[in-house]
């Protein structure tokens, strides 16, 4: 048997189809990711991945491409070219696996499962009904299972090994700071980001400042002269490194929270509720998780925070962020 596993949204995303993904290799010849752009290199990084198919979805992704024709049939002659003959559509709890699914069709995969709602005609041969609260992980193990692939493991999220990064990070035991979101309702004000590094500090911590090649205006404020800047030094592969060897990973919902997770270090989670946090926190670690909940944003997904002054999370403090790093790691 050779699959196919399509998760086409974000860097985060991606990783929480891990444990799916091992429960698919456990049981088949090959498998090949089907992802996006954006979660291309949190792909890679998977354990059971034997090839990575990369696709700009005109459905999935904040800022989507046009549908063409010719889009359409490259990536169905490359989905064909993979020779799978079974699938599965990974999906949020809000989107529909329908257009994959008849993407994988149209590429002759005989077997295509996925949660879906909605009436999907021949487009699949398993219609699972996801959990209503269920983890985003947890639903997709749970689909997997209903395919034919129960679980191998533990089911906690896993990247393959990451290099050493002591080079560019000191001896382990350091507190990570990002403070970058993939939009901003999801961010932490840069100014409490800057606050909580000197707040750290002060207590003792030594603090790690990670961002993509994008934000180093944001790094270089946050970290100031209290913390070390690695904004725009550490690709994916790195950053896991850099993540495991910390303490605690203190960032709001985006993927290095999940990456932190991938390799089992404790997060303080600064969660916006545009999203529901049973569905998204960083999952099978310890974590605190900080930010209102209850806000007039919960639930919904909003990219820039409908609420003058952002108080879902402008309301944390440094102090309630030093608070929750002690309550998950000794001082050091």
């Amino acid at each position: 048997m050779k699959a196919l596993v399509a998760r086409l949204d974000s860097f985060g995303d991606v990783l929480l189809a891990g444990p799916a993904v091992r429960a698919v290799a456990a049981r088949a010849e090959t498998v090949t990711l089907l992802c996006g752009p954006h979660g291309a290199p949190a792909a890679r990084l998977l354990p059971g991945v034997d090839d990575v198919l990369v696709w700009d979805a005109p459905w999935v992704g904040f800022q989507p491409p046009p549908v063409r024709r010719e889009g359409v049939d490259t990536v169905v002659g490359a989905i064909a070219a993979t020779d799978a003959d079974t699938a599965l559509v990974l999906t949020s709890f809000h989107q529909s696996p329908l257009p994959t699914a008849l993407l994988l069709r149209l590429a002759g995969v005989r077997f295509v499962a996925a949660d879906s709602e909605d009436y999907p005609g021949s487009l699949l041969d398993v219609r699972h009904h996801r959990a209503p609260h269920a983890h985003e992980a947890e639903a997709a193990l749970d689909l997997a299972g209903a395919a034919g692939f129960p679980p191998v493991d533990d089911g906690r999220l896993r990247v393959l090994p990451p290099p050493p990064t002591e080079e560019l990070t000191g001896p382990p035991g350091y507190v990570v700071l990002h403070p970058g979101a993939s939009v901003p309702a999801r961010a932490w004000s840069p100014e409490r980001c800057a606050q909580a590094v000197r707040e750290l500090a002060a207590d003792g911590r030594r603090v790690v400042v990670t961002g993509g090649p994008g934000e180093r205006d944001l790094t270089a404020y946050v970290a100031g002269h209290h913390a070390l800047d690695l904004g725009g030094r550490t690709g994916a592969a790195e950053l896991a490194g850099v993540l495991a060897g910390a303490a605690c990973v203190v960032t709001g919902n985006t993927g290095p929270a999940h990456l932190a997770a991938a390799v089992g270090t404790p997060v303080v989670s600064l969660f916006a509720p545009v999203v529901p946090a049973e569905r998204w926190r960083p999952y099978g670690v310890p974590c605190v998780l900080l930010g209102d909940q209850q806000a007039p944003c919960a639930d919904t997904r909003a990219r820039t925070c409908p609420v003058p002054g952002h108080p879902c999370l402008d309301g944390v403090t440094a102090h309630d962020v030093v608070a929750a790093v002690d309550k998950l790691v000794e001082v050091t």
